[in-house]
């Protein structure tokens, strides 16, 4: 009997792998390009501004589609959506891999996003029908552990295949995986759907957020480059001209972003009092656990994210590291992760999820900060790790339990909504932190530069304008090449000055956010009771 126990015991978390080699699929591309970009931008020989792109358009596709896939799985099965979307991610991965110009790569990594977005919301929604109680507990800090873990391997992986390979193996590799998790999703997990949802489908809804959450991002990277208000050069997009002086594209952009989320929310609220379907049901927000975990998430992923952009970028190009070792120092904040797992679920059952959380997000800013007031041009690598191992634990910390409070009190039929809809928080997140610390950082990078090289002789304002432009518009890539130009020790180092002090403001600007994210927890109910006890009553019923 003992043994046919534990061979229950086993097989009752082989599901769990397949779906955690999913969920470590879709996370490891959110970051494994951090490091490659460099490469790229030099291979596809592309600016800071398509660079920008190459990361948000993965989150920003992901984030759009996140509630529209989500809804579909609780329709037409939640296991057929994540193989689906595991195939998708395989046949973009390949698109990435083989392109020639940074158009598109960015095409193929809108791709991926959409992969990722069939995958992401089912992911959650099976675990929370596979598993229940403590088992459940245990599912979401892995979960958790994943996140926080494959965000800091990503790098790593991408800075090896990149130095002893090329960029393009970091998409490459992502192929076997996705083949292992389509065969072993077949066999081992079960398939879910919701029987009871409202017949038809809201095709208004999918449109509207889509719409809505695309432009926003779109707006956010693009405000530097095409004005925030009015155009800053003579510009074309979209198939129309936008003289110099008139009403910037970005501007608009966000009004639409503005109506169609109003919109949204006005069609949703209707069809709800209708009892038709919907795509976002928005008494989910009125839950103080979904709602204020949902915020808290968002603005958590919007500082995690943010400062991955940018460190890979400084630690390359200023500090000389190679793509490797790039990736290796990034690999402290998986330590940091990894070491929180095992604890995390233990430390909630003693405490309280909200307490793990709050801890983990007061880690986060501790090493936001710490990794801010340190960073220069001669740091030692040691003090990058040992501030990104505290980054790391915080975010172990706070992304299993976040995940656990998020749908603690959510019932069970609609966790393929709420997953989507926390997810969707989170991938927000991750494309606002890429569009908002990029804008931060570039920006400050430029006028930073400009003001250092005044104290280099030479230079006129021109020519000061000019440089600071290039180390602008190559994100930084160019500042190593400076340094054999005639008298271009003395440009380098200031640009490189300029880039310290750049991912500083970018740091605490993530640290702030972050800080948001705690407060936004204070007001969450403590957790663990509800958890393990909230949706096994609402399966019962």
């Amino acid at each position: 009997m003992s043994d046919i126990a534990s061979q229950t015991q086993r097989s009752k978390w082989l599901p769990m792998i397949f779906i955690g080699l999913g969920i470590s699929l879709i996370i490891m591309d959110a970051t494994i390009v951090n490091v490659s970009l460099p490469s790229i931008i030099r291979e596809l020989n592309i600016n800071s501004i398509d660079a920008e792109w190459v990361n948000a358009i993965y989150s920003l596709t992901f984030a759009a589609l996140l509630i529209v896939m989500g809804g579909l799985g609780d329709r037409f099965g939640r296991r057929l959506m994540f193989v689906l979307g595991a195939g998708v991610f395989l046949v973009a991965s390949i698109v990435a891999a083989r392109t020639g110009s940074g158009e598109a790569l960015i095409a193929a990594r809108a791709l991926q996003g959409v992969g990722g977005a069939m995958m992401s919301p089912t992911s959650l929604s099976l675990i929370n029908s596979i598993y229940k109680g403590k088992d459940r507990t245990i599912a979401f800090a892995i979960y958790g552990s994943i996140i926080g873990g494959m965000a800091a391997i990503g790098p790593l992986l991408g800075g090896y295949l990149t130095e002893h390979y090329s960029w393009r193996w970091a998409f490459y590799i992502n192929v076997p995986i996705a083949l292992i998790i389509i065969v072993g999703s077949l066999m081992f997990v079960p398939e879910f759907k919701d029987a009871q949802i409202a017949p038809g489908i809201d095709v208004g809804g999918a449109v509207l957020s889509t719409l809505g959450i695309g432009t926003l991002v779109f707006a956010l990277i693009e405000g530097r480059n095409y004005g925030w208000f009015k155009t800053v050069t003579d510009s074309s997009i979209g198939g129309l001209n936008w003289p110099a002086g008139s009403i910037s594209p970005v501007f608009w952009a966000l009004v639409l972003s503005a109506a169609c989320l109003i919109g949204l929310y006005l069609l949703e609220t209707q069809r709800t009092k209708a009892n038709k379907s919907v795509l976002l049901d928005f008494s989910l927000f009125s839950i103080p656990t979904f709602g204020l975990g949902s915020f808290a998430a968002m603005i958590v992923s919007l500082g995690e994210f943010g400062i991955l952009f940018s460190l890979p970028l400084f630690l390359q190009s200023v500090l000389g590291y190679t793509a490797f070792g790039a990736g290796a120092l990034l690999a402290a904040l998986a330590v940091g992760a990894f070491i929180a797992g095992p604890t995390a679920a233990t430390l909630a059952m003693r405490r309280s999820q909200r307490f793990v959380a709050q801890l983990g997000l007061a880690l986060e800013i501790v090493g936001i900060v710490g990794l801010g007031l340190t960073i220069s041009t001669s740091v030692s690598g040691w003090v990058i790790a040992f501030w990104l191992v505290i980054y790391g634990v915080g975010v172990g910390y706070a992304s299993a339990q976040l995940t656990g409070l998020i749908l603690a009190d959510v019932p069970v039929r609609k966790s393929g909504q709420a997953s989507g809809t926390q997810s969707t928080a989170r991938q927000l997140g991750s494309a606002l932190g890429t569009a908002i610390l990029g804008t931060v950082l570039f920006l400050s990078l430029s006028k930073l530069t400009f003001s250092n090289l005044a104290s280099v002789p030479g230079l006129d304002e021109a020519q000061r304008h000019q440089i600071a432009d290039l180390v602008e518009k190559t994100a930084g890539t160019v500042i190593p090449s400076l340094h054999q130009q005639p008298g271009g020790a003395q440009i380098a180092e200031a640009a490189g000055e300029a880039f310290a002090s750049a991912v500083r403001y970018a740091s605490f600007t993530a640290a702030a956010f972050v800080l948001l994210g705690l407060l936004a927890t204070l007001r969450l109910p403590s957790g663990v009771k509800s958890h393990t006890e909230s949706i096994d009553s609402t399966v019962d019923r």
